[in-house]
């Protein structure tokens, strides 16, 4: 059994990727040719944005729309204190100060209160000037994006919807990517829409970013002559292979795997609900499923229901084992566990089951009666 089987997928789709990847080769334009114009045009028009920017990878995507704001030391980015340290990453990268906030147990996305309160205490500190919200789509659900964006006005900040884990996911049928002054995603090979490398977009409405955004991906360049750098950027450029490979997992994706993910999740669901926490997807919300992620009781259940799934071939991971605050690179900054009570629960409750869309009933069953069996004799 595969936590994501990739191979399945390519098996479906395998005419159509071969055939793509074919092309690019007979053409030998590798690096920004038209398959990776065709792929921005229908990444915008798939997610309701007038204009998508490829690049490298997610963390690249994050430093991209931050440098395209001009983010810079001294100001503060406010992150998830539970999720992939690049969300917080980035904001280092350009010289800025990542604040991590607390999380909702329920959903592991950014609790609106708790993002207000500490934006609050970073103003009453004097000390850096609130810019930017990091935040994050995890685990395949959108954030509370109307409630985040009522925060951010009120307090004059930006909003960078960082969608790496999102893409595909919705909330009242607008699509992920959508919201915050600026969206991004990742095109890693586990995520909803993956590549077979790196890869990663920065999504905006402006015309102006989106000139500035091609600028930046290319060191700067100046648009009317590649020899004069106008600004400092990265080298960051999505290869054309790679969107040759995403433009039949796109439509895939909105063919037929959304929903199959759906069915999965909904089969995880009506087997577990009784013995773990499942997860919760709030009304009108739909998740793309980057993760089936469930609750045990603590921090010693979760890791011997893991070691149990184990033996038994079930491959489980844990997403996040620290909180960002708890982590090395933050220890200087001495943050107290008191502000993170539900990141901390999550990171020691936490497991992740195999989920992707073409996972079976059979694989469904057995991981459900694995778990099942698991914890009726843990609670022994």
């Amino acid at each position: 059994m595969n936590f994501h089987d990739l191979h399945a997928q390519y098996q479906a789709l395998k005419t159509q990727i071969d055939a793509g990847i074919a092309s690019v080769l007979e053409s030998g334009q590798f690096i920004l040719g038209k398959q990776v114009a065709e792929l921005e045009a229908k990444l915008a028009a798939d997610v309701g944005r007038k204009h998508c920017v490829c690049c490298g990878n997610g963390t690249d995507a994050l430093i991209l729309a931050l440098k395209m704001w001009g983010i810079k030391a001294g100001d503060a980015a406010f992150v998830p204190d539970f999720t992939y340290f690049a969300s917080a990453g980035c904001a280092d990268a350009v010289g800025a100060t990542p604040v991590p906030v607390d999380i909702r147990l329920d959903t592991f996305n950014l609790c609106p209160d708790a993002l207000e309160a500490m934006i609050q205490k970073v103003k009453a500190e004097g000390k850096l000037n609130p810019r930017v919200i990091v935040v994050v789509d995890l685990f395949g659900q959108p954030a509370e994006h109307d409630k985040i964006r009522a925060i951010a006005d009120k307090y004059g900040l930006l909003v960078l919807e960082d969608a790496a884990q999102g893409y595909g996911g919705s909330i009242n049928g607008k699509a992920a990517c959508s919201f915050g002054d600026a969206a991004i995603t990742s095109f890693f090979p586990a995520k909803p829409l993956g590549c077979y490398g790196d890869g990663g977009a920065v999504f905006v409405d402006s015309d102006e970013d989106d000139a500035l955004l091609r600028s930046l991906r290319a060191n700067g360049r100046s648009p009317v002559d590649k020899y004069d750098n106008v600004r400092f950027g990265l080298n960051s450029r999505l290869d054309t292979l790679q969107a040759a490979i995403l433009l039949p997992k796109l439509k895939a994706l909105r063919e037929y795997e959304l929903d199959a993910l759906d069915k999965a999740a909904d089969h995880y669901t009506r087997l577990l609900k009784d013995i773990v926490v499942t997860p919760t997807v709030l009304p009108g919300y739909r998740s793309s499923w980057a993760q089936y992620t469930v609750l045990l009781k603590d921090r010693a259940m979760r890791d011997a229901a893991q070691a149990a799934l184990k033996v038994q071939d079930i491959p489980t991971m844990v997403y996040y084992p620290k909180g960002m605050h708890s982590q090395t690179a933050f220890a200087a900054c001495d943050l107290p566990d008191s502000d993170y009570a539900a990141s901390m629960a999550a990171c020691d409750r936490v497991l992740s089951l195999p989920m992707h869309p073409y996972l079976t009933e059979e694989e469904i069953e057995t991981v459900g009666a694995a778990l099942r069996s698991f914890v009726e004799s843990w609670s022994c």
